[in-house]
């Protein structure tokens, strides 16, 4: 019998902590500042909304999930580091995050720079090596999640998407020629920035999965719809919540004059985009064959978390 969707993220959670525990440098390999910045910030908790979309893809399709570990577990590095970068004071000078203290607040820009560095190529080193194989075909899986991922996180992905965030924020950051995003600026960049590693992470666990071409496609068409709803809902949830509830600052957003899905079309609007995002998914797993698989329970969970 298949576990209450609460029992089956706490499982996938759990999984991906230890995973996540071994996975890290320790010293005297790696400089105990460096090993103990970047465990700061990955051992901080957070949804893991990545990780366990890599697993639950990976599973969709029929495939080991153990083989989708490595990539999982990448796919949380590689988040790590973007959150660790995001919120230095070059970019949006943040303090808290995932109810702790920003990691430059604890441990100085410079080093939580190289905490971020060590997690992103330390993702790589990760897929490069696990999990360990010389049957062709896995390799080959291996080295397209490698290209995948590496894309995802590149300047055609959440690179790009920083960019174009940077570019539309602050005065000090904007150029004088920046002008506000309308409606499909901001849809763009949230596609690189936020939607890029959510969509790289279910292909990445369907790659491993052993997924075919159309099955990887519509996989991909559903978590890009998921990844608009996590922006969107994240949006929101910077408007109405509350420290406590988030982990981090609320209404920093709005404070800084970036452009949100809730300034651009009201909460209740933004809302309906949510579950329009959610009903398109749906639509395409089903015509896929995996409306019952727990792809379709994340997409849920993604629009009606409380924060």
């Amino acid at each position: 019998m298949a576990l209450p969707f609460n029992e089956y993220l706490q499982a996938r959670r759990a999984e991906i902590e230890e995973a996540l525990g071994a996975t890290l440098p320790v010293p005297p390999k790696c400089p105990a500042s460096v090993a103990d910045a970047m465990r700061y910030s990955v051992t901080a908790g957070g949804k893991r909304l990545r990780p366990v979309l890599c697993l639950a893809s990976a599973e969709a399709v029929g495939g080991e999930r153990a083989l989708a570990i490595p990539a999982a577990c990448a796919s949380e590095l590689i988040h790590t580091y973007s959150l660790i970068h995001d919120d230095l004071p070059a970019m949006d000078n943040d303090t808290m995050r995932r109810g702790r203290p920003t990691l430059h607040v604890v441990v100085g820009e410079g080093l939580a720079i190289l905490a971020g560095d060590g997690l992103l190529t330390e993702a790589f080193a990760l897929l490069a090596r696990a999990p360990e194989t010389t049957d062709p075909a896995l390799v080959a899986r291996k080295l397209r999640v490698i290209s995948l991922m590496a894309t995802a996180a590149g300047p055609i992905g959440m690179v790009g998407g920083q960019a174009i965030d940077l570019a539309c924020g602050t005065p000090d950051h904007a150029g004088p020629s920046a002008a506000p995003l309308d409606a499909d600026g901001l849809r763009a960049m949230h596609s690189r920035k936020t939607g890029a590693l959510i969509r790289a992470s279910a292909g990445a666990g369907a790659i491993m999965g052993g997924a075919g071409e159309a099955t990887l496609d519509d996989i991909d068409a559903a978590s890009a719809e998921f990844g608009l709803a996590f922006q969107i809902v994240d949006d929101i949830l910077d408007v109405e919540g509350v420290l406590a509830d988030l982990g981090k600052t609320s209404g920093k957003d709005a404070a800084a004059g970036k452009p949100t899905y809730p300034a651009l079309y009201g909460v209740d609007l933004a809302r309906r985009m949510a579950a329009d995002c959610l009903a398109r998914a749906e639509r395409t797993l089903q015509a896929a064959g995996l409306a019952e698989s727990r792809l379709m329970e994340i997409g849920r969970w993604i629009v009606n978390r409380a924060h």
